[in-house]
């Protein structure tokens, strides 16, 4: 992995969504606020936060299906912020969070995966771009026959798949999955991380990799990056952040997680968040965390913590370290 010039870097960026029947500019919904980060070629970066972190809305927008409030997208080093998004759409996917909803129940599984085929002119002939439609399900565990067939018709493992199928379809180098095991039956979610590995290898892929269930995050990054409330508040390697959790809040995700042994259970340390989270219009001052942190001090109300180096790759945002 070549850290030198990152495959993907967000640079201060912010999304606020303007809160319906508010006046321009009085009330927003600051979703992503201020995060910087990088991705390298090859690795995958795990996000993992609480439901309404920002967590989606930092990958959507990385991608410019949200366009930025403010802030750089770069892509191999060039600014992608602003430019027409077209030529960038073949190395850039999505996977989505709900397979039934993103496939268009209208059109079959062959028309799904032959649209980005027919939008980027990936096929030469009617013939060819049938091979590639077969050889695409063919990779993610489908058959031929069911390029005939239509969304409802599939179980929702099924329907990933196919949503997988789609984003391969146009040869990308860089996919954002955004929660794509989360709808799953358990039984299936472990075949679609193994099956998202495999691909990565084979393709030399880079991921974002978005979930709420830090044990899943931590199996398949190289990196983690915790969110809170639209911050960016941890980020290091998986190991490390298994081994040495810096942040409290991060410490409250790795003591939600469940531990088969009882004993163990009961000796573990407890880190509970207080309260409810606050609301992203609104946000604290200073620490975001501060309302609902065990540890929290009256200095962390006075200003927002710096993201720092506490450790070689290990950056926290936390006025306690």
């Amino acid at each position: 992995m070549n850290d030198a010039v990152p495959l993907v870097e967000l640079k201060n960026l912010k999304k606020y969504f303007q809160i319906k029947g508010a006046a321009a500019g009085s009330r927003h919904i600051r979703a992503v606020d201020d995060v910087s980060l990088h991705i390298g070629e090859g690795e995958t970066l795990g996000l993992v936060g609480e439901s309404g972190c920002g967590k989606t809305t930092l990958g959507r927008t990385a991608l410019r299906l949200y366009e930025p409030t403010s802030g750089s997208i770069f892509y191999r080093g060039e600014d992608i912020t602003a430019v027409r998004m077209l030529p960038y759409r073949r190395k850039m996917q999505i996977i989505f969070q709900d397979p039934s909803a993103s496939l268009d129940p209208r059109m079959t599984v062959g028309e799904i995966i032959g649209e980005a085929i027919d939008i980027h002119k990936l096929a030469g002939s009617k013939s060819e771009r049938r091979d590639m439609i077969v050889s695409l399900l063919a990779k993610v565990g489908l058959n031929s026959e069911q390029a005939n067939r239509y969304p409802h018709e599939f179980s929702g493992g099924q329907q990933q798949r196919i949503g997988i199928a789609r984003a391969l379809a146009v040869g990308p180098e860089f996919i954002v999955c955004d929660e794509p095991i989360s709808a799953l039956d358990v039984s299936i979610q472990s075949q679609i991380v193994n099956m998202l590995e495999d691909m990565q290898a084979e393709y030399r892929l880079t991921y974002l990799f978005i979930a709420h269930d830090i044990s899943v995050v931590r199996y398949i990054s190289t990196r983690i990056g915790v969110m809170y409330l639209g911050k960016l508040i941890e980020l290091t390697t998986s190991a490390e952040l298994h081994k040495n959790p810096l942040h409290p809040y991060t410490k409250t995700l790795f003591a939600a997680v469940p531990v088969p042994d009882p004993k163990k259970n009961r000796e573990r340390e407890r880190f509970t968040p207080e309260g409810d989270i606050p609301s992203p219009i609104n946000p604290p001052s200073g620490c975001r965390f501060r309302t609902r942190c065990p540890l929290a001090e009256p200095r962390c109300a006075d200003g927002e913590p710096e993201f720092r180096e506490y450790a070689p790759g290990h950056r926290a945002a936390c006025h306690l370290l």
